[in-house]
């Protein structure tokens, strides 16, 4: 698909991760291998707060202006033409205004940058490095007039970034994207965009809940996601994660396992507590390797297979990239595809 269709396609029908891939999370607490909670494949829902509302700036058409940023005020072209990102929800904001960058960090030094960006969208775009260790040098020998990103990331970096060109960092990453893609669009002179953007992604997701019968038998649907990681114990994903926000969005979410989560982003599970991610539909999502990162192992094993959704047939591999490492509304208007065409019988 050219660039100009994939642009009006995020228009119309707009697109919309961890808060960090790093952040050390406290395991779950009984070993006890029970189901989360209810019967006969009734789930209780586990309490989500509503995400805050997205604050727009006021734009400034035309003229250079002040962004708020996690470390204050920093003054931006009115129209910047070499933006460099640092991260894959910059990269993905960016893409979803229809503003291809010059310059990018990867997210995997195998892989490169996502995999459900197009090869279109990610043409000509150099690569600065790996996320949370860009190569400075190579970030200024871009001649960028805007860099992204933000404090969890590249904080202990700001001091040296600006001195490159005017750089604005939001807080963190993860939960607060759609606040985070308001600042993204402010920084890139963007605002009446972005509001079409978003009001094209409620709409999907909108269409979404009545495709799956509705407000009410969407509330009823209690969908975990769950990553196997390597190297790690295998999570499943809250009410304050980026997916976690997007399923909330269509009205179902995450059983209430991810009650009490640390920071409400997710809960940490063995192989012997694998039953604790049963719910009525089951997402998972693997990063690295299906046996280093023990997906196999528990797939494989009684209690996975077991499971209400499994048994059902309503257990999804789906792309990690996509699912978990995008935040975004690109990523997530793909998220909302991909839910509707796994639950909703056609004809």
């Amino acid at each position: 698909m050219s660039r100009s269709a994939a642009s009006t396609r995020r228009t119309a029908v707009a697109a919309a991760g961890a808060l960090t891939a790093s952040l050390v999370l406290t395991a779950c607490g009984s070993g006890d291998g029970g189901a989360t909670s209810g019967s006969g494949g009734v789930f209780e829902a586990a309490d989500c707060p509503k995400q805050p509302t997205t604050a727009w700036a006021e734009p400034s058409p035309g003229a250079p202006h002040t962004v708020r940023t996690a470390m204050g005020g920093v003054q931006v072209p009115a129209a910047p033409k070499r933006v460099v990102v640092l991260d894959t929800a910059e990269l993905d904001s960016a893409v979803t205004l229809g503003v291809r960058p010059v310059g990018a960090t990867r997210s995997d030094v195998a892989t490169g940058f996502l995999d459900y960006l197009s090869k279109d969208e990610v043409a000509g775009i150099e690569d600065v490095g790996k996320i949370g260790a860009p190569n400075l040098e190579a970030v200024a020998a871009l001649k960028p007039d805007l860099i992204l990103s933000s404090k969890v990331r590249d904080g202990v970096r700001y001091d040296a970034l600006k001195k490159i060109a005017p750089t604005v960092l939001t807080e963190s990453t993860g939960y607060p994207w759609k606040q985070n893609f308001a600042t993204h669009a402010d920084a890139l002179g963007k605002i009446p965009e972005a509001k079409q953007a978003v009001a094209a992604y409620e709409a999907h997701a909108r269409q979404v809940t009545e495709a799956l019968g509705g407000a009410a038998k969407a509330k009823q649907l209690r969908t975990n996601v769950v990553r196997f990681i390597e190297g790690a114990d295998t999570r499943i994903y809250g009410c304050r994660s980026y997916i976690g926000t997007v399923l909330a969005d269509i009205g179902t979410g995450p059983t209430d396992v991810v009650d009490g989560a640390k920071d409400g982003l997710m809960t940490e599970i063995s192989p012997e507590q694998a039953n604790k991610a049963d719910a009525n539909v089951v997402f998972y999502a693997t990063y690295g390797s299906p046996q280093k990162s023990k997906e196999a192992e528990i797939t494989g094993g009684a209690l996975w297979k077991n499971m209400t959704a499994v048994k059902g047939g309503k257990s999804f591999r789906v792309d990690d990239q996509l699912w978990i490492q995008g935040i975004g509304y690109t990523a997530a208007d793909k998220i909302l595809d991909e839910v509707r065409q796994r639950l909703v019988k056609k004809g």
